[in-house]
């Protein structure tokens, strides 16, 4: 029987000539956040290594290299076909490996940073890719991801957050996808209900500190409320 799983690894094959067209920009959220853990990370002194964890076809491998040639940066990225597009581009093998999100090929403490860009929606159990980022990750996490409950008209982000506030997602959840817990989309494949917001308390247990940046328009000071995607920056100090 076919799983979500092999149904989003058959999109990206089928999409994997075309990806970068597809899902990148210069001023895409996910360029923005990049941008900003950059300059964020700088503030903690020089950086040896990054881990980029579903790293597609290695844009943010690219951006960080380029600011840090001296950095050591490595990505993981399940999907072979997508490797393969970044090995097209000059990205080296043993530099875009594959690997499971849910368990890194990683000793603890490995990494200065342990990033991700727009993968953990697409992870079914998204805490535990983010518990295995902060196992392997010494001084920081940066997540750039999606946040459901500030997507919509105003009156969607309204009844959304007064379901989650009840306790009531998962139902919501199951009836809103017809049992199925998750959608599927040309633009994006299997996607699940996600909030980076989800992940701040998990983060905390190793990194107390969390900053906040919207990396799209706004509606509003509370970017939970009104920002449909976001950056999260956590660490120690």
């Amino acid at each position: 029987m076919s799983t979500e799983l092999d149904e989003q690894w058959a999109y990206y094959r089928r999409t994997a000539a075309h990806y970068d067209a597809m899902h990148l920009h210069p001023f895409d959220e996910h360029a923005k956040a990049l941008r900003g853990f950059l300059g964020l990370a700088e503030i903690y002194g020089p950086v040896a290594n990054v881990l980029d964890v579903g790293a597609g076809t290695g844009r943010a491998l690219e951006i960080v290299k380029l600011r840090w040639p001296g950095t050591t940066v490595i990505g993981v990225e399940p999907v072979e076909a997508l490797r393969r597009v970044g090995y097209d581009k000059g990205i080296p093998e043993e530099v875009l490996i594959a690997g499971d999100a849910l368990d890194l090929p990683f000793k603890d403490d490995s990494f200065d940073f342990v990033i991700e860009t727009g993968a953990l929606h697409h992870i079914k159990t998204p805490l535990r890719a983010v518990a295995e980022m902060m196992r392997v990750a010494r001084k920081g996490v940066m997540i750039s991801d999606s946040n459901n409950i500030g997507q919509g008209g105003a009156t969607a982000r309204m009844v959304k957050l007064l379901v989650k506030s009840l306790g009531l997602w998962p139902a919501f959840t199951y009836v809103t996808t017809l049992g199925k817990i998750y959608k599927s989309s040309e633009g994006d494949g299997i996607y699940y209900s996600f909030t980076a917001f989800d992940c701040v308390s998990t983060l905390q247990k190793k990194f107390p500190v969390v900053h906040y940046m919207n990396t799209v328009k706004t509606s509003g000071f509370n970017l939970y409320r009104g920002a449909s995607h976001v950056m999260l920056f956590a660490t120690k100090n």
